[in-house]
């Protein structure tokens, strides 16, 4: 049974067609993407939940940024079916975790947009900075990075040397936290409650936004990096605990 694309989705080939697109576009592209992966699933079988709650965010990252050149580090996998359906596999993804078929997750043999071969949780940091480094030692300066790591698997302790040694490298490297309270089951324990008690209310975050916009509009990233030494140190004086992430770089 072939399980029939959308309108745009089929057009879609590789990410330099999903580019050519206009932006108003890419929700609809993100529409017939996710009701794609919801037929294949229910169709052929294979993991379910973790690539629809990224559609958006796979979309986003294949549209901006100029993959597979800029390197993409999925960690687990789980969540990578949208991605491999944009690049390249949308017409084989019929035989997906079949034998010889696209595999359950990112595998290198299968594909150049396949940065890092996965399976096992929280290697995702770690593979990233490596991959960074690299790239400032070869001179790649406009080579991007681009880690996407679940709050899952921010609990174990790798992701967190990846973290100690990316806030030290000074390299090129962008970590997504997919926060969204699930694993394999939904998630417990002290992190959790942490990633809880940080995460800041939509109305902040929206006038902090417009603020940036306006900074940069006037004085450019001069203004915008005086800025962020401002929030800094207000957030410091009025927050009881400071952000982990932020003491880390």
């Amino acid at each position: 049974m072939e399980i029939q694309a959308g309108e745009l989705l089929s057009e879609i080939n590789f990410p330099s067609d999903l580019r050519k697109l206009r932006k108003d576009q890419l929700h609809q592209v993100s529409q017939e993407l996710r009701q794609f992966i919801v037929d294949s699933v229910s169709v052929y079988g294979g993991h379910f939940g973790a690539s629809l709650g990224v559609v958006e965010m796979t979309v986003a990252i294949h549209y901006v940024f100029n993959t597979p050149y800029d390197q993409l580090i999925w960690d687990v996998g789980h969540q990578a079916y949208g991605h491999k359906i944009l690049t390249g596999r949308r017409k084989r993804f019929l035989t997906n975790r079949k034998f010889k078929g696209v595999a359950g997750f990112p595998s290198r043999s299968e594909s150049e947009y396949d940065t890092f071969g996965v399976g096992h949780s929280s290697t995702s940091i770690s593979a990233g900075v490596g991959m960074a480094v690299a790239s400032k030692y070869k001179g790649e300066k406009d080579r991007q990075h681009i880690v996407v790591i679940g709050d899952g698997a921010m609990t174990a302790g790798l992701a967190f040397e990846g973290m100690n040694h990316a806030g030290v490298s000074d390299s090129n490297l962008l970590i997504i936290l997919n926060d969204n309270c699930m694993s394999i089951d939904p998630n417990v324990g002290a992190l959790k409650e942490y990633l809880t008690d940080i995460t800041t209310s939509q109305t902040y975050n929206k006038t902090r936004d417009e603020i940036w916009n306006l900074f940069g509009k006037l004085g450019g990233k001069a203004a915008q990096h005086q800025l962020s030494k401002l929030e800094a140190s207000i957030k410091s004086a009025i927050s009881k605990s400071s952000n982990i992430f932020e003491a880390l770089n």
